[in-house]
């Protein structure tokens, strides 16, 4: 296919009839997905269990929520990391090592008997979850180019939203019938699955991979990046965005499992739910980018942002005990997420090819620490979980469209 590069052995061993093409295509972006998946999924799997995993730790609720701050702040970090050594070494070398490490943390958590242990196991899990994030977008870039890369971002945003939507049924499932330690065994045979399909469908992407790994050197790359408008813009709307959806996900179990009384398994069916609005969001993504420009189908997602984070706000305090209004104002944000995204993604790494890996890590780090900001502040802003997430949203959502419409005014932006 003309959309793909000339990037991975696989890909360029033989001429293929079409259908080969398309069905080899297919194999890497859902083995692209997995990856993806992997961080989130870990992340959301647990959340109906949340109640039962404070009970067995001996900690309240809140304090069982850590659990889940402490990972995404490894995940951003770790990111920082991986991404130069992708870069010298190979995307085949770290993603082998992260998930191995991103196993061993698993089978960690699964034997947690207090927080402290549960904390140590989630680092680790993160220290190595953070591969299948960077790499996921990095070997994309490898692969694909224009729309094609806008498409195979848009997947991988599907993916991004698919394992934290089905992740907590999944989990309420397990939590009914196994209990909460069965989620976290599942998510290690999970990542063994993908890790097996990497090797078998995709290999090695990186083959000119010949990038410095001096630390003076890593941190001119990442300084470049930071002054370049064309990748600063795109991670800091990135981030903000971040900050909204996992206060989403971090506030959303304890406002529908305390404050509406819901069972978990409703839980896991309402995150269930958040796949199809973000499905469909993103693949007009791509679609809409093509009719009216990134910049302004970027706009349109941060005015679906924007619309979903006011709402909320209101609901919060004019209509506390109405769940309609809750569940469609985070639903009109969560459209807009699924919008902004995938463009912001393509949008921040085109322009780098010769050093995807350090730029996928750098926007990874944008996206983790947004995401691990909006948990931490949507807990910590307001003793009333519906109220701090509207906070949040509302702090985020505006901020990234006044900075996005600056930015597009400086770079004279007219689609």
């Amino acid at each position: 296919m003309d959309s793909i590069t000339n990037a991975g052995a696989g890909f360029q061993s033989k001429p293929r009839a079409p259908a080969a093409e398309d069905r080899t295509t297919t194999a890497a972006i859902a083995v692209i997905c997995a990856f993806a998946a992997i961080g989130p999924l870990a992340t959301n799997i647990f959340l109906p269990s949340l109640p039962a995993i404070a009970t067995d730790l001996h900690v309240s609720s809140a304090l069982a929520t850590s659990a889940i701050s402490v990972y995404l702040a490894v995940f951003a970090l770790g990111q920082l990391i991986v991404g130069p050594l992708s870069d010298r070494f190979g995307r085949r070398i770290p993603m082998l090592a992260g998930l191995f490490i991103f196993v061993i943390g698993t089978i960690w958590c699964t034997f947690a008997a207090d927080l402290p242990t549960m904390l140590a196991g989630r680092t680790i899990q993160a220290t190595g979850a953070c591969t299948g994030m960077v790499l996921s977008r990095a070997i994309a870039r490898d692969l694909f180019d224009g729309q094609a890369l806008a498409r195979a971002m848009a997947f991988i945003t599907i993916a991004t939203a698919a394992a934290p939507g089905f992740s907590p049924l999944l989990g309420s499932a397990f939590d009914y019938f196994l209990g909460w330690r069965a989620e976290f065994a599942f998510v290690a045979i999970f990542a063994i699955g993908a890790l097996l399909a990497y090797v078998t469908l995709i290999g090695e992407t990186n083959w000119s991979a010949k990038n410095s790994i001096n630390p003076r050197a890593v941190a001119g790359s990442y300084l470049g990046l930071i002054r370049d408008a064309r990748f600063l813009a795109p991670a800091r709307t990135a981030g903000l965005t971040m900050a909204g959806l996992f206060a989403i996900f971090s506030a959303a179990p304890r406002v529908l499992l305390e404050h509406y009384g819901f069972a978990p398994v409703t839980l896991g069916l309402m995150f269930a739910s958040v796949v199809v609005l973000v499905f469909v969001s993103s693949m007009l993504a791509p679609r809409l980018s093509a009719s009216v420009g990134p910049y302004r189908a970027t706009l349109t997602g941060l005015g679906f942002n924007v619309t979903g984070a006011v709402a909320l706000l209101v609901a919060a305090l004019v209509a506390k005990n109405s769940f309609p209004a809750f569940i469609l104002s985070a639903a009109i944000f969560l459209f807009g997420v699924g919008i902004v995204s995938p463009l912001a993604s393509a949008t921040a790494l085109s322009p780098f090819a010769d050093k995807a890996g350090i730029a996928a890590a750098l926007f990874g780090f944008a996206q983790m620490a947004g995401a691990a900001c909006g948990a931490m502040l949507a807990a910590a802003v307001s003793s009333d979980p519906a109220l701090g997430l509207a906070i949040v949203l509302v702090m985020a959502s505006p901020l990234a469209m006044i900075f996005h419409r600056r930015d597009g005014r400086h770079s004279g932006a007219k689609a």
